[in-house]
């Protein structure tokens, strides 16, 4: 029996213990869901010139790439250039040394006619020199005779043919330096077209080039600019913490004071002395004020711009442009103002609880629906979330006020 009712209270307790941890788990999703950057970390001015200043650094360093790209481009070309510079002016110079032979081979095939004519008329001054030989050799009377007179007659036409081989070749050499001619200056009309197209690249690569470099003078300009921009907006911020601080000082005093006063009346009635708790504050004294995930708690954080060490006073609830903002708890509506840095603020004072004077106050809200002096209900809607004064998008920021001095909202919930 009593190993049984071990067993039941293990499995009840292995339950309890997975119920947890499932509501852990889904808690933790809806913080991963929300997780971005903290909402309130300066102004849009500011966030607008780091921005841009961050975009000129990655754009400048994407121009100076593209200008050493192109500038390596243009050396290229430029080495290319030179290449088919020289073979353009060899091919030239084979054109001139061509149309030399061919000048050379017309000078002498005319020289080679000439002879031919003259050999020819000098064949046939005396008639024709076959009739002239035939009659030779009928007037031979021996054989020896006729024998010598043939051989002068193949001399004769030898001399002729030969003159005339002459002459053929003459002409075949010209046809050939005429060839030679024509394919150097094909070559050249080649070179000079490839010459004219790579000069257009070249044009449109040191254009490039051009562009390229103003590119990066333009970006070294706006990133100097943004500098400057972002200097003026963060000095700007500045004075607004300064005079926030100032401001929030005061408040903390006045609530300090409030505190004070709302502690002494409270031990002055056995209820307030029966719900006192020593020590820390107790659970469960403030209701939720937004059905929203915690998107930055609250603690000590290196701010994400400015980079100072400094408390984050309250805890960030996301939820939405317009999700309603609840009274955590009854109490009175004690001041509700427009601050620089905190967009549109409202504090409710709700007196003594755990023993400590408590106040809550609304930052961001895109408005109230209550005014100073109003008496609020706990759960009662007090205006909406909104992104105003420094915030990136729509979330209320929560601060909890114990004796004049920010604690961990989550502590009283």
């Amino acid at each position: 029996m009593a190993a049984a009712l071990v067993a039941v209270l293990a499995l009840g307790m292995s339950a309890a213990h997975a119920d947890d941890l499932k509501d852990r788990q889904r808690e933790v999703e809806r913080q991963i869901k929300g997780a971005h950057q903290d909402l309130d970390e300066s102004s849009s001015q500011l966030r607008k010139a780091a921005a841009r200043l961050a975009a000129a650094h990655e754009q400048l360093s994407v121009a100076k790439t593209r200008l050493a790209t192109a500038r390596g481009k243009v050396e290229v070309a430029q080495e290319r250039d030179a290449e088919m510079q020289a073979e353009l002016a060899q091919a030239e110079l084979d054109l001139a040394e061509a149309e030399a032979e061919l000048a050379r081979g017309q000078v002498d095939r005319e020289d080679q006619r000439e002879r031919v004519a003259n050999t020819v008329a000098d064949m046939y001054s005396e008639g024709d020199p076959d009739l002239i030989a035939f009659s030779a050799m009928l007037d031979a009377v021996t054989t020896e005779e006729l024998t010598r007179r043939n051989g002068v007659r193949d001399v004769i036409v030898g001399q002729e043919a030969r003159a005339y081989d002459q002459l053929k070749a003459a002409e075949v050499l010209l046809e050939v330096q005429e060839d030679q001619v024509s394919e150097a200056r094909d070559e050249v009309a080649d070179q000079r077209e490839a010459a004219a197209e790579h000069l257009e690249l070249m044009q449109a690569l040191e254009t490039e080039q051009q562009d390229a470099k103003d590119s990066v003078v333009a970006l070294v300009v706006e990133r100097r600019d943004a500098r400057v921009d972002a200097r003026e907006a963060r000095a700007q911020d500045l004075a607004k913490l300064r005079k926030h601080q100032k401001q929030q000082d005061r408040i903390e005093e006045m609530l300090r004071k409030r505190a004070a006063r709302a502690v002494a009346r409270a031990r002055a009635l056995a209820r307030a002395q029966a719900r006192s708790a020593p020590g820390g504050p107790s659970t469960g004294l403030l209701a939720m004020p937004v059905d929203g995930y915690v998107t930055s708690p609250f603690g000590y954080r290196s701010h994400p711009i400015y980079h100072y060490w400094g408390l984050h006073d309250g805890v960030d609830f996301g939820g939405g442009c317009g999700t309603p903002l609840r009274a955590a708890a009854p109490g009175r509506v004690i001041a509700s103002y427009w601050s620089g840095v905190y967009g549109n603020r409202l504090i409710v004072d709700h007196g003594v609880l755990g023993g400590k004077g408590v106040a809550t106050i609304y930052n961001h809200a895109s408005g109230y629906t209550v005014g100073v002096g109003d008496q609020v209900t706990e759960g009662q809607v007090l205006g909406y979330e909104g992104d105003t004064g420094w915030s990136t998008g729509c979330h209320l920021h929560f601060t909890v006020m114990a004796n004049g001095q920010a604690v961990d909202p989550m502590n009283w919930f």
